[in-house]
């Protein structure tokens, strides 16, 4: 799709969840929009095939994906929403059971394919007249911010010639953002020396609406429920190991590799009939110093990334995206330029330390969990019953996994009603 237009009043180089949720939540403000999309072709849900990539949606981004209008749309496809979870260690008898029961919710959260997430983003997207969603993008590079009446102007350089201007560029562009590389923002990041191995499993008994997740000395096992056209018998796991480990298993073929995934496992849903293709990709945490620059600002993993410990950080990208609709909103709505420090600064203020927060938990869990000494082990052991046995730190830690910490910012829920 090309446009002869050349300035919008905000331009998104990325058309993935997070750049499509800023587009949607900013959409009814009739602003200009460019969404910029490197991949040719939007990825395809397909009814009978899982998609190996899900999120556990934590409520606080249900509620958000509420308001932009497409959540209505999420369960149509495929979401799974799960009622407990299950945590343990592998070296001794610890142990910690959550139930949505204990704060009287439906739900603590839902597992949704990130495929069901983007098409129903950009179904709502093709709704906007005012939105462009052009894919098959290359982008070149970005020229610095020129004054432009009391904000300023940036331009992105396309492939085919083109230069699109706005008064603002949002990255959401991914972990290896070519546009926080371009605006020489810094990053403090580092390898955790795991891999991830994702896939979706077939099992012997159901998953019972439930998030399993194992700890072991070579990294966490996390089991995820999908409930696959009415049946239970299905999970999406993602296996954290040392980069020697994932080797070693991702050369296994599918029987060796359930067999080993059971054992892992504990069988504890009885045996691991089958698996679909595995897909292994190597873990970095990475966070920038500092989420705007220049008429430039970074939001989901273009601005942090994080261990998918716990299936998070698509959630921290969703409530990036609904504090940055919520900051913009108030701006245009005071006439004010959209890149211009306070704006940018309030975002950053109210994002940053929940996104290091909850950085720093999974790497504190990284370590805790890793091959430590048996005295360690045992304090541990001691530790996980002690918080199981506790109804009162155990409702404050379900408050978090179901988003409560970050909730929603108030005046989004007003303008995206």
């Amino acid at each position: 799709m090309h446009s002869d237009q050349t300035h919008y009043d905000l331009i998104i180089v990325g058309g993935g969840m997070v750049g499509a949720a800023i587009a949607c939540g900013l959409a009814p403000t009739g602003m200009q929009i460019a969404v910029l999309e490197q991949s040719e072709h939007a990825p395809v849900w397909q009814a009978e095939k899982v998609d190996p990539r899900v999120s556990a949606l934590t409520e606080a981004s249900r509620t958000f994906l509420e308001h932009l209008g497409v959540w209505a749309q999420m369960p149509l496809l495929r979401v799974t929403p799960y009622q407990k979870m299950k945590v343990w260690e592998a070296d001794g008898t610890g142990h910690i059971e959550f139930s949505c029961d204990d704060l009287f919710a439906e739900n603590i959260g839902h597992i949704v394919e990130n495929s069901v997430t983007l098409t129903a983003l950009l179904n709502k997207m093709a709704t906007y007249a005012n939105v462009q969603l052009l894919r098959g993008v290359q982008l070149l590079g970005i020229t610095e911010a020129a004054s432009q009446g009391l904000g300023t102007q940036r331009s992105v350089l396309l492939a085919d010639g083109r230069q699109l201007s706005a008064q603002l560029l949002v990255a959401t562009d991914g972990a290896r953002s070519k546009l926080r590389e371009w605006g020489n923002f810094e990053t403090r990041e580092w390898d955790y020396g795991h891999n991830a191995i994702v896939t979706t499993i077939q099992l012997e008994n159901s998953h019972q609406g439930t998030a399993w997740q194992r700890f072991m000395p070579t990294g966490p096992l996390a089991l995820l429920p999908i409930t696959q056209q009415g049946d239970d018998h299905y999970c999406s796991i993602v296996w954290s190991a040392t980069e020697e480990e994932a080797e070693r298993l991702m050369a296994l073929n599918e029987s060796e590799f359930c067999a080993e995934l059971g054992l892992a496992f504990e069988h504890r849903l009885g045996k691991v009939l089958a698996c679909d293709p595995r897909f292994s990709f190597p873990l970095r945490q990475r966070h920038a110093k500092q989420y705007w620059h220049n008429s430039l600002v970074l939001a989901g993993d273009a601005a942090h990334t994080i261990h998918p410990l716990a299936g998070q950080g698509v959630n921290l990208g969703l409530l990036d995206a609904a504090t940055l609709v919520e900051v913009l909103t108030q701006a245009w709505q005071r006439q004010q330029p959209l890149g211009i420090g306070q704006t940018l600064q309030k975002y950053q203020r109210r994002r940053m330390p929940d996104n290091l927060k909850m950085m720093a938990l999974m790497e504190a869990f990284k370590r805790l969990y890793g091959p430590v000494p048996l005295p360690l082990r045992w304090v541990r052991n001691l530790g996980m019953n002690m918080v199981n046995n506790s109804p009162l730190i155990k409702k404050q830690l379900l408050r978090q996994a179901l988003g409560e910490r970050d909730g929603l910012p108030d005046s989004a829920q007003v303008h995206l009603a």
